[in-house]
């Protein structure tokens, strides 16, 4: 990667929903059913941002 970035810095470039959610379930180790449940979302919904955001996050650092 060229530009590195911050972990904060790149949180703060995603969508606020992805946002939210990685950074309850990476920041705060919150599992999948309690931030669907925080967050009145099924909990399908929220593993998919979880394994959507992770991928995202791994190409911007190149890894």
């Amino acid at each position: 990667m060229s530009n590195p970035q911050t972990l904060a810095e790149l949180l703060a470039s995603l969508p606020e929903e992805e946002r939210i959610i990685l950074s309850l379930h990476y920041l705060r180790s919150q599992s999948s059913s309690e931030i669907a449940t925080l967050l009145c979302v099924p909990e399908r919904s929220v593993i998919v941002v979880i394994e959507s955001g992770k991928a995202r996050l791994k190409a911007v650092l190149g890894l």
